[in-house]
């Protein structure tokens, strides 16, 4: 599917309650165009979690600003903060099919307190990525609220894949906040 329509589609989950946009702009880019320190945050088969604590030198907490059931799929939209700071790192929307995982690992994501990476790296969910695209942002009224920027600047983000035990369960959208 083209990435651009596939954004759409996740975004679609949870539309702005403003009803103004998330972004102004969104471009799909190749990877090996994506500006460092992006290229690295972004430009990986692994859990952002980790990569967003690696560089921010933080633990990273989840909050959770939206959440629902849509047939069989549990999606939410989230923030990822630095530890005990209400500074904002990632912004990211998220569809699981938990036919994939545990009633545990269910549980504990629906409880919706630690980071989706987090718990499948503890509970040893045979997992992995699949980097579907990497895209250019321009900042809307939602994300220069949610990652604390101005509205038209340029942040990037990807969609990913996850799979669980060998079957696709989880389709991510990743924006970063803006990087120096």
């Amino acid at each position: 599917m083209n990435p651009i329509i596939e954004l759409e589609h996740l975004c679609a989950l949870f539309p702005e309650p403003s009803g103004e946009p998330l972004y102004l702009k969104a471009e799909h880019i190749a990877r090996e165009a994506t500006p460092e320190p992006y290229h690295r945050m972004l430009v990986h088969e692994h859990h952002m979690t980790v990569t967003m604590e690696r560089y921010h030198d933080s633990a990273v907490e989840v909050e959770v600003v939206d959440s629902k059931f849509e047939q069989d799929l549990y999606c939410r939209k989230i923030l990822l903060k630095k530890e005990n700071t209400d500074k904002n790192v990632q912004f990211g929307i998220v569809r699981f099919n938990f036919k994939y995982v545990s009633d545990e690992v269910r549980q504990l994501i629906e409880s919706e307190s630690i980071p989706l990476g987090r718990v499948l790296i503890q509970h040893n969910v045979l997992r992995h990525i699949d980097l579907g695209a990497i895209v250019k942002f321009q900042a809307g009224p939602g994300l220069s609220r949610y990652l604390q920027m101005e509205e038209g600047q340029e942040t990037f983000g990807r969609m990913a894949t996850i799979f669980c035990n060998g079957s696709p369960a989880v389709d991510l959208l990743e924006i970063s906040s803006q990087l120096t």
